[in-house]
């Protein structure tokens, strides 16, 4: 309730890691394809919105896709089931000067992100290559990461690990390094996203608002990470995990249980059967 008014929620929108997903990587299917057929019939959107590639986000959901946004790559692409809404891209001329100051900080991994594939450098080991390949189902093998430019894509982040030790002094160090092409945030465990300023999950909801006629204040939004601190500061109701940390469950407006509990599911089916309190 703000100034006397009451809006009504009519987007829903999840990360996934930590969030929507339990530790094992699943969730329950049969509830979610009931609660997505009671949104469908009350005009509620239904998005994901998450740091990791569209095609691995769709790869969830093989049998309603086409019924949900996808705020993928931390709002640097956005994709209506499979229809192209809107990507951001970086100026290739400064693609060579932001991966010399990344590989600065030496990082024990390093993906670039595009629209039409994710790249990765072929040295990388067998167990490395298919762990990037869960989170990036399309990516490429290159023998020079600066060979990027010349694959006529539209990039727009990069994703990198470090170990827990090194992981403060990496992120300061991007920070002071990359601005203003690149701003640095946690993505969880020892990963760190560098996103276009001003693209972030809540400018992607913004976008998704101005498509469909909705407000932030009638928008509702879980999350865990550094990377989805935009959204839960602007979204109205907006609810951090349990197993969030401690900024983001500062930013966010509620708390719920953490992602190992069905309570996220629950908040969803209370707006569907008209029990949410507001």
């Amino acid at each position: 309730m703000k100034g006397g008014h009451t809006y009504m929620i009519k987007l829903i929108a999840v990360d996934m890691d930590g969030t929507f997903l339990n530790d094992q990587k699943t969730y329950n299917k049969s509830r979610f394809e009931q609660l997505l057929k009671q949104m469908q019939q009350q005009n509620i959107h239904f998005v994901v919105a998450s740091g990791n590639q569209y095609f691995q986000l769709r790869s969830f959901f093989p049998d309603n896709y086409q019924d949900i946004a996808f705020v993928s790559e931390n709002g640097a692409n956005i994709v209506l089931g499979e229809t192209a809404f809107y990507n951001a891209e970086l100026d290739p001329s400064a693609i060579p000067a932001i991966l010399e100051s990344i590989e600065q900080t030496n990082p024990s991994a390093l993906i670039i992100c595009g629209k039409n594939s994710a790249y990765i450098a072929d040295s990388i080991s067998d167990k490395g290559f298919e762990y990037a390949s869960f989170y990036y189902p399309q990516i490429k093998k290159l023998t020079n990461l600066q060979m990027v430019t010349q694959e006529n894509d539209a990039l727009f982040k990069f994703a990198l690990s470090h170990s827990p030790d090194n992981m403060p002094v990496a992120l300061e160090a991007l920070k002071e390094k990359l601005a203003p092409w690149l701003i640095p945030v946690t993505s969880g465990h020892e990963d760190i996203d560098l996103i276009i300023p001003g693209v972030h999950k809540f400018s992607g909801l913004q976008r998704l608002g101005e498509l469909w006629q909705i407000k932030p204040e009638e928008m509702m939004a879980f999350g865990d990470s550094g990377n989805d601190l935009e959204m839960l500061e602007n979204v109205k109701y907006s609810y951090a995990m349990a197993n969030a940390s401690k900024p983001v469950q500062a930013a966010a407006n509620y708390s719920i249980g953490s992602n190992n509990t069905e309570d996220l599911l629950d908040t969803i089916q209370q707006v569907c059967q008209g029990t949410f309190v507001y």
